[in-house]
């Protein structure tokens, strides 16, 4: 008795294990909280150890709606991210706007922005006609919107860059100023701002203590309704004034310090300053992350990141509205980030150029599988091993090698010696080719299989 007891033990162990091992393994992966990677600070790690790379389309009311004046239409989330995941996207931006309303000058469309951080509770009414803000007293509905959508994005394996602040609007939107939350008519807090215009720059500099200290605790606020997620990240501010760099770098600092408290870090980013910025105050900042402006090529042939900062090569900050296929793909190659401003149905300006956009996103799509595939902890910008000049290489291990603009190019492997296996990808079509094999302890010419220019060549040593 006592021996049939042993064995039904046994058997009802091994089956628990037997299940458990199949349960979990057949599990969707789960995001861990990013850290920049010691052994290669171009990409973010996570408890995997593995480079984790960056790409996705974002677009301008993904958190917070903007209406045109005679409708009130809600911004359908759930569909914006089966959109993302239909490309296999694992980052967004997700915007808020410090305005009332939002008038670009360019297209003089005025849109209005329902939903802010504060509560509108003042007995008169602000510029806009509904009530003041009070600035002491924060609008939970803000921050149920914000962490709904961090943790929706993280159901779908998708990173989050929470937008603390928009500086675009407050200098070129239509009376950006008056309808600002913090404009002396348009609260009751009494922050010492006048109304003229030099005093928004004020806003987003260290010359008011009022205005800092609020934003330090819409800061503790926005860190307590998401800093437990893993999905998070941080960026300062979208296109500040110039003189927002000792700003920007006091709340990154002040961000950090909060998060040490509470035992739970995210990476913190600082974005191009538009105008005047320069991507020297980005590198030079204490930001973990950074999207920089066009200087030193990153439009037409970005910089190879060097590792001083992951950087999200971001559309926004270079055309505004624009990229395509051989841009994402130079990025790729170069160590960087890419991430696409989508217009996205064309829900608030109207581009109508969707057939040059989804190259874009089908390239993310197309790099971020060879992200997954390749030991990409282990391979940085090689440039000077191909004559194409696009390599990332694990030397001696694997390359990866882009022809922008050729159909033949010579790769050196004069480092090793062994057996490469080749496979080629198509970067227009999607198609890809066994290349056959090379042998490494020389410089070897590579020809592509295709047609047109933008062939992909993937070599690794057996």
């Amino acid at each position: 008795m006592g021996l049939v007891e042993t064995n039904n033990h046994s058997y009802s162990v091994l089956k628990f294990l037997f299940l458990a091992i199949l349960f979990f393994g057949c599990q969707p992966e789960t995001l861990n909280t990013l850290r920049v990677s010691e052994v290669n600070p171009r990409y973010f790690t996570d408890n995997s150890g593995k480079a984790i790379y960056l790409t996705g389309s974002h677009t301008w009311d993904n958190l917070v709606d903007i209406n045109d004046p005679d409708q009130d239409t809600p911004f359908d989330y759930q569909a914006y991210l089966k959109f993302l995941k239909s490309y296999n996207h694992n980052f967004i931006r997700l915007w808020t706007w410090d305005l009332l309303t939002m008038c670009s000058e360019n297209t003089m469309t005025l849109h209005y922005i329902p939903l802010h951080p504060w509560e509108r509770a003042g007995e008169e009414n602000a510029l806009d006609g509904k009530p003041k803000f009070d600035l002491t007293r924060f609008n939970q509905a803000y921050f149920d919107r914000l962490r709904e959508r961090v943790e929706a994005a993280g159901s779908e394996n998708i990173y989050v860059s929470v937008m603390l602040f928009e500086g675009w609007g407050l200098q070129f939107s239509l009376d950006g100023y008056r309808n600002h939350p913090f404009h002396p008519l348009n609260n009751v807090n009494q922050l010492g701002l006048d109304t003229t215009q030099h005093s928004r720059f004020a806003i987003y500099e260290l010359v008011n203590d009022n205005v800092t200290q609020l934003q330090e605790r819409y800061l503790e606020k926005v860190i307590a309704s998401i800093g437990d997620l893993d999905n998070v990240l941080y960026e300062i501010s979208n296109e500040n004034h110039a003189g927002s760099t000792q700003w920007q770098y006091h709340m990154i600092r002040y961000i950090k310090e909060q998060e040490k408290e509470r035992g739970k870090a995210h990476p913190v980013g600082m974005t191009f300053q538009y105008k005047g910025g320069t991507n020297v105050d980005l590198f030079n900042s204490p930001a973990d992350w950074i999207s920089p402006n066009p200087d030193g090529g990153y439009k037409n042939n970005p910089t190879s990141a060097r590792g001083q900062k992951v950087i999200l090569t971001d559309t926004d900050h270079l055309w505004g509205i624009g990229g395509d296929r051989e841009w994402v793909w130079k990025s790729f190659l170069r160590g960087l980030n890419p991430i696409f401003m989508d217009p996205y149905r064309d829900q608030v300006l109207v581009i109508n150029r969707d057939e040059d956009w989804e190259k874009v996103r089908v390239s993310m799509r197309h790099t971020m599988e060879f992200a997954k595939k390749m030991d990409l902890i282990n391979m940085v910008p090689e440039g000077s091993l191909a004559t194409s000049e696009y390599c990332l290489a694990s030397i001696g291990k694997e390359y990866l090698v882009y022809l922008a603009e050729q159909k033949e190019t010579e790769l050196d492997l004069s480092a090793v010696g062994g057996t490469f296996d080749v496979s080629w990808f198509d970067s227009i079509s999607g198609r890809t080719e066994t290349g056959g094999t090379m042998t490494g302890g020389k410089k070897v010419r590579l020809v592509s299989p295709f047609e047109s220019n933008g062939g992909v060549a993937h070599l690794r040593l057996q």
